[in-house]
């Protein structure tokens, strides 16, 4: 089991009985409320969507399933393909399966995919991944730590909300559960 707040994109969890994966997840605390935790999520049987409103203190039931460690190769439009870092197998993914993962699938990415009775059925994320910005507004001159962001795309189509002082050709470190910015790592 564990609390609402420690979902994350690509997780397989149990509700009410049947297997989800968790598209996206976002932890929300308006004002003087209490905090809750909005999940978009789809059913693995039936294939619907939908959203859910945990508390962030509600447990969640994380599937038990057999992870392997595998790297992201590459995606032909239709199939994203991963590697098994021991045996160097090869097993490819939908879209579908990756959910809102998709989106931080870079070469080389080490994810573990989860197998349900043999099947892959969906893939973790590591906490963040470092991405290069390929579009962006031009910095302003001097900006070093303020509130005020500016849209930026990420290699992978990625729309990230980025502080004033990251350029086109930087690397940035993005958290996989929000898809927020945390840190530049290089710059161009």
């Amino acid at each position: 089991m564990l609390q609402a707040t420690q979902l994350r994109p690509g997780m397989v969890i149990k509700f009410n009985n049947e297997l989800h994966t968790v598209f996206t997840m976002a932890h929300r605390t308006p004002g003087n409320l209490r905090g809750f935790v909005q999940v978009k999520m789809r059913n693995l049987r039936s294939g619907s969507m939908f959203e859910h409103r945990f508390s962030s203190t509600d447990m969640v039931e994380k599937a038990i399933l057999e992870e392997v460690e595998m790297e992201y190769m590459y995606d032909d439009g239709e199939y994203y393909y991963f590697m098994n870092t021991e045996n160097y197998e090869q097993t490819h993914l939908t879209k579908d399966h990756l959910g809102g993962g998709a989106e931080y699938m870079i070469p080389n990415l080490k994810v573990h995919v989860e197998y349900y009775e043999g099947k892959p059925i969906s893939v973790e994320l590591p906490p963040s991944v470092e991405m290069k910005v390929v579009e962006t507004e031009p910095g302003i001159k001097g900006a070093s730590v303020s509130n005020v962001g500016k849209p930026a795309k990420m290699e992978t189509g990625l729309i990230v909300s980025v502080p004033q002082f990251v350029n086109e050709g930087d690397v940035i470190r993005v958290s996989t559960s929000e898809g927020a910015y945390q840190e530049r790592v290089s710059t161009a």
